[in-house]
């Protein structure tokens, strides 16, 4: 019996974890999809990658410590020279991929011509493949990262990547745009990615739901500067508003799942908050204060 679809889907999506980038996301999703219509099954292995995660994977084969922990692994063979924060991965930017049997159940490792099928298929969607360097080829490697590097994306700069116009988008992104849109008269593109246009779409609602409930006086403009900044409200669990729901939309587009967009400030929205500033070196009180909303937005 031939594995579904949804099934490769849904694993992927699992293996790829939150911290992903939307487009990234979207587009390792629809090269998991074109090469199944081709008759190739292919699953991602893996995708947000955190710091320690790193390295743990940094360690092996070396003499390694990290923030006073000791990585070390000598009994495993040395699989990457990036050390924390030194791999796409740690920001969301890359996956990795392998080829499964008809049944889903075996994974196939050998580089044929299928393999490099689903790695042309990346290559169509923006990805760079790993199997292209010439001094350490790494086969199950895709990245997407507009080009910058690891200094440019650790000071905050966002990755220039648009998705492809055949490309699905993110249903939940698509609706949040069109919330968006009707609510606050954004007039952006629903394309289901998350760009600086959609960005600047929460922080022009944002300022007015500052004005509305708070008197305010910003001006709506969507820009994230320093009177916006300050007039941000801290937010916790019971809270109930449309800034709940800003957060909510923004920690969903950042990969952290909230649950229901509803404006309520739940247990899934604390629980999501929390890993998003974890992962960000934030202070992790599940609360969002203005070091939280300049994280989501300050870009």
């Amino acid at each position: 019996m031939t594995v579904a679809l949804g099934t490769l889907l849904d694993r992927s999506v699992k293996r790829m974890g939150n911290g992903m980038n939307p487009v990234v996301k979207a587009s390792a999703l629809e090269m998991v999809e074109r090469a199944y219509n081709e008759g190739i099954y292919v699953q991602i292995s893996a995708g947000y990658r955190s710091l320690e995660e790193q390295a743990s994977l940094y360690g092996q084969g070396r003499v390694y410590s990290y923030n006073g922990k000791n990585y070390s692994n000598l009994a495993k063979p040395i699989v990457t020279n990036a050390k924390p924060g030194q791999s796409y991965h740690n920001f969301g930017l890359a996956i990795d991929f392998f080829i499964v049997r008809d049944d889903g159940k075996n994974a196939i490792w050998t580089v044929n011509s299928k393999w490099q099928r689903v790695a042309a298929i990346g290559k169509e969607l923006g990805f760079i493949w790993g199997g292209d360097w010439t001094s350490f080829k790494d086969y199950p490697h895709l990245e997407m990262a507009g080009g910058l590097s690891y200094k440019q994306l650790q000071a905050g700069k966002t990755p220039p990547i648009i998705a492809p116009k055949t490309s699905k988008g993110d249903s939940q992104i698509i609706s949040i745009q069109k919330t968006l849109n009707s609510r606050y008269k954004t007039n952006i593109e629903a394309d289901g990615f998350y760009g600086p246009q959609t960005r600047s779409a929460l922080v022009k609602g944002l300022q007015m739901e500052l004005n509305k409930q708070f008197n305010k006086k910003l001006v709506v403009d969507g820009k994230w500067g320093p009177k916006t900044k300050t007039a941000v409200i801290t937010i916790k669990k019971g809270a109930s508003c449309q800034i709940t729901w800003i957060m909510q939309a923004a920690l969903y587009m950042e990969g952290y799942n909230p649950g229901p967009l509803d404006a309520i400030f739940g247990g899934n929205t604390e629980t999501a908050l929390y890993k998003y500033q974890k992962a960000n070196k934030i202070t992790a009180d599940k609360q969002a204060g203005q070091e939280t909303w300049n994280g989501l937005f300050a870009r």
